[in-house]
């Protein structure tokens, strides 16, 4: 199973999310799917079957250690990774006022409770984001860079009151997400 630790995006948010996208379409950007958006706290990869009960569990350890109540998200400024010389994402950000501290929190958390299991580490610094794209190439850089640099769009606000456990399978026509499980806040 392909996993990774969540906070997913509600429906309502879908559109405003593909409208930013509709502005970011460019040549060699291949984009997401918003109705799948989400923030990732940790990416796990693949993981034995076995080893679910016991991440469950770690996921719960660390909500309860970040100590994390229910809070608002704003989504909003654009930006990506590794940087604007070669862009291999594109993502919507969050906001420091809008809950940034709060999922910094929790992927802190998430990642000391998981790495004690021999997850492996994050090999960067956390940065609260949704994906909009993929470069696949060069081609639209120059539109992309642009856009990033030049605008500075609010997607919205939603109430974060859990946090997942997501499997991800890969298929031809994009990745499809499921909830293995869910954590309340």
């Amino acid at each position: 199973m392909r996993l990774f630790v969540s906070v997913d995006l509600p429906p309502a948010l879908a559109e405003p999310l593909e409208r930013i996208q509709d502005d970011l379409a460019a040549d060699g950007l291949r984009l997401t799917d918003p109705t799948q958006a989400h923030l990732t706290l940790k990416f796990l990869g693949e993981t034995n079957p076995d080893r679910i009960d016991g991440t469950e569990q770690a996921i719960q350890r660390a909500v309860e250690t970040a100590g994390v109540e229910p809070f608002d998200c704003t989504v909003g400024g654009l930006g990506v990774f590794p940087s604007l010389d070669y862009i291999s994402v594109v993502w919507a950000g969050v906001r420091d006022e809008g809950g940034a501290a709060e999922l910094t929190r929790l992927h802190d958390a998430v990642e000391t409770e998981l790495t004690a299991m021999r997850f492996e580490p994050e090999s960067h610094a956390f940065t609260p984001h949704v994906t909009l794209g993929r470069m696949d190439d060069a081609r639209g850089k120059s539109q992309v860079q642009q856009i990033v640099t030049e605008t500075d769009p609010t997607i919205g606000t939603f109430r974060v009151e859990k946090v997942r456990l997501t499997e991800s399978r890969l298929t031809e026509t994009g990745p499809q997400y499921e909830t293995v499980s869910e954590v309340e806040l």
